[in-house]
């Protein structure tokens, strides 16, 4: 069935069209929700009109026919004719439910949750991503509804101002065509990708389809006369097939591209060529007769029937040296793969009354790890990093020792594997052995792999995997799990805080009374905190400071400040040497971060460290970017003047004499080296020093008289 996609043809059509389609791929389908929600939806937006200056309706239309091309059961395009009914009309859900019943009313009110949704911004980005992605785990028909409706919109994107095309398409681009693609429907994904690029880079989009349709005038009786090659291979040894050369998208040629940086003309695979067979067995007869003709390339044969992709594609791929020496692109399937490959979820569509799709399906374990996801992490970055790798994932398939396959992300490690498996298993591992060989736990898998994992009982977590873990699952667990053992520590470290704020405020308060007393307490209620442990946790975590707390239960120790005279940044920043205060945690609970050594003058964090209290880190450190949840806020505090180890880097001309002149510059300015390093080459000289510093001006004065050096090209302060 082929579905005619422009407005105007849209406008001519009527409900019985709709009718004679369904019927064709559904002839029982009770049709009587289709007849009703045509006229309701067509006399609700009757009067509005849309950009392009056709009736409204014509988008109901346009959105349902998607559905209907994907083979969708009557209650989805009954809901698909509905779907803008309670956002752009005075209609009620009450009014729907009479109407049409609550299964319909649900899949209605699903999709226009999901419509007010404006993806701007990362935290807004994440609270929309949970709500969709409950909804789609309630019903998946949400997101088929969504889908469709996206793709006419995007088909009529022309219509627009020049600023909605471009936040649309790149909407589009990010979320709409990756969730299509998860969800196996490759032909929408693909159109929504290459309508994207249209309008985010017209010029790029243009050129690059001048230049392939060139490729498809020039090369067209090439491809067909190798289509009827391949398919005479195959017939003449008993196979009934169909095989079709087919372009690639522009957009995943551009990817290419842009991936391996290379030009057009070093795409060799534009074209690649499908074959339909009747059985799984004539896929692979058929494949040895390919390869019996032609050589195949090593590395370029994939199978996905033995092991499917997580999203539920199946073929067999192949690459061999064809004519010219030109590398040819196979993929071999069955039709119900073929469907498959197309329109994913929607081809595996039960076309009984009332049947739904969910989480539970096994075609969805990657959903239901988004939503376990989303009970675990709030912080907004670490939940887009989750949602992202499941929506673009590049898989390897591995081997547990029993056989069981596990699809992991590219990249993925023993960890990875571990936490696929099972939780425990994941926190309890302390190695790894793949293919009977041990490795350490960041070794990254390959397909084909069998994985043993090692565990021992009591073991637990380690930070550092966080570094290697790459699936969403492994990263979420092991966060979870550190941010619970950290909790106990956070409950010790927010009982330091305040023992050391009562301390320097000289108040008569017993501590241990303090931790069981109501009045405490009652300063977690009006925190909004449920407990005296939840209080302390947030003290420790930074979230609530030592002195607000105070204030709370004794507020008759507030001091008001005494004014003092205004003071410049310059004069202020002079005056900031010694050490560090945190609330009133004591000093031996600080620690200064190596990786960026901040002295005084920087502006700097306090970072709560497990087992250690709080290291000090310079604002800007690479270090906790991100990582909100566990910084406090610290300043430099007016003490006896200290030293303070920096790293700079100095590049200069490598002449006789230049090393003295710089220690010589070094030691005029007052300043001890613990260490250095040089390496010559090419009559340059690169030098580094670690010295000891008093504050941030010493350090700008230090760089300063360095620079002053006849051959100095750069001084920089490491990190």
């Amino acid at each position: 069935m082929s579905i005619i996609h422009s407005p105007q043809s849209l406008e001519q059509t009527n409900i019985e069209w709709f009718i004679e389609a369904i019927k064709e791929y559904n002839p029982a389908a009770n049709l009587a929700p289709i007849y009703e929600s045509y006229s309701f939806s067509k006399m609700k937006h009757e009067g509005q009109f849309r950009k392009s200056g056709d009736p409204y309706f014509i988008h109901c239309m346009g959105t349902a026919r998607n559905l209907i091309e994907w083979r969708m059961d009557v209650d989805t395009i009954a809901a698909g004719f509905l779907h803008d009914v309670l956002e752009d009309t005075d209609t009620i859900p009450e009014e729907l439910r009479e109407k049409f019943g609550e299964e319909i009313t649900h899949i209605v009110e699903g999709v226009s949750k999901i419509s007010l949704l404006p993806f701007r911004g990362i935290e807004s980005q994440a609270e929309n991503f949970r709500k969709m992605i409950l909804a789609m785990s309630k019903d998946i028909r949400v997101t088929l509804i969504k889908l469709a409706d996206r793709l006419h919109n995007m088909r009529t994107l022309e219509y627009l101002p020049h600023r909605s095309q471009l936040r649309i398409a790149g909407e589009t681009l990010d979320i709409y065509g990756p969730l299509a693609q998860r969800l196996g429907m490759a032909e929408v994904s693909a159109e929504l990708q290459d309508i994207s690029f249209k309008y985010l880079n017209k010029e790029i989009h243009q050129e690059l389809e001048e230049r392939v349709e060139k490729e498809i005038k020039d090369r067209g009786k090439y491809i067909e006369n190798l289509s009827q090659v391949i398919a005479e291979t195959l017939k003449q040894s008993g196979l009934n097939c169909k095989v079709k050369g087919r372009r690639k998208s522009l957009y995943s040629i551009y990817q290419k591209m842009q991936s391996r940086d290379i030009p057009f003309e070093d795409i060799h695979d534009l074209f690649a060529f499908r074959v339909l067979v009747d059985t799984v067995g004539d896929c692979y007869a058929g494949l040895g007769m390919i390869h019996s003709r032609w050589k195949p390339v090593p590395g370029k044969i994939k199978d996905y029937i033995a092991t499917p992709k997580t999203n539920g594609y199946q073929s067999l791929h192949t690459t061999v040296i064809g004519p010219g020496g030109k590398p040819l692109e196979i993929q071999i399937r069955t039709q119900e793969m073929h469907e498959v490959a197309e329109h994913g979820i929607a081809a595996h569509w039960r076309y009984k009354e009332g049947s739904t799709a969910s989480a539970e399906d096994a075609r969805f374990l990657w959903l239901r790890r988004i939503v376990e996801d989303m009970q675990e992490l709030k912080n907004p970055r670490h939940f887009m990093e989750s949602v992202k790798l499941e929506l673009f994932p590049e898989e390897v398939y591995v081997f547990t020792p029993k056989g069981e396959v596990k699809g992991l992300p590219k990249g993925a490690t023993p960890i990875d594997f571990a936490y696929s498996i099972h939780t425990e298993v994941g926190h309890q591992c302390i190695g790894a052995k793949v293919n009977g060989a041990t490795v350490p736990l960041k070794e990254e898998l390959k397909s084909g792999d069998i994985v043993e994992i090692i565990t021992r009982s009591g073991s637990n977590p380690s930070r550092d995997w966080l570094r290697f873990a790459k699936s969403s699952r492994a990263r979420g667990k092991i966060r979870h799990w550190i941010r619970e053992a950290e909790r106990e520590e956070s409950i010790q470290l927010g009982q330091d805080l305040l023992e050391g704020e009562i301390q320097e405020r000289r108040l008569d308060i017993n501590m241990k009374k303090l931790l069981k007393s109501d009045e405490l307490l009652e300063a977690a209620n009006e925190l909004n905190l449920t407990s005296i442990d939840d209080l302390l946790a947030h003290l420790g975590y930074g979230k609530v400071s030592a002195p607000h707390v105070i204030n709370l239960i004794a507020p008759e120790s507030i001091e008001k400040p005494a004014a003092k005279p205004a003071q410049s940044d310059k004069t202020l920043r002079q005056k900031l040497k010694g050490s560090v205060k945190v609330g009133g945690l004591g000093q031996q609970f600080i620690r200064f971060a190596k990786c960026c050594n901040p002295i005084p003058g920087d502006e700097i964090v306090g970072y709560i460290t497990r087992g250690r209290g709080v290291t000090v880190h310079r604002a800007n450190c690479p270090e906790i970017s991100g990582d909100t949840e566990r910084i406090i806020q610290t300043q430099w505090e007016d003490e006896k003047e200290s030293v303070y180890t920096v790293e700079i880097s100095i590049e200069s001309d490598d002449r006789k004499g230049m090393l003295a002149e710089v220690t010589a510059a070094i030691a005029k300015e007052s300043v001890n080296i613990e260490s250095g390093n040089i390496s010559t080459a090419d009559a340059k000289a690169a030098t580094s020093f670690t010295v000891q510093v008093n504050d941030l001006d010493h350090l700008s004065r230090l760089m300063d008289s360095i620079s002053k050096i006849k051959g100095i090209k750069k001084v920089e302060r490491k990190n």
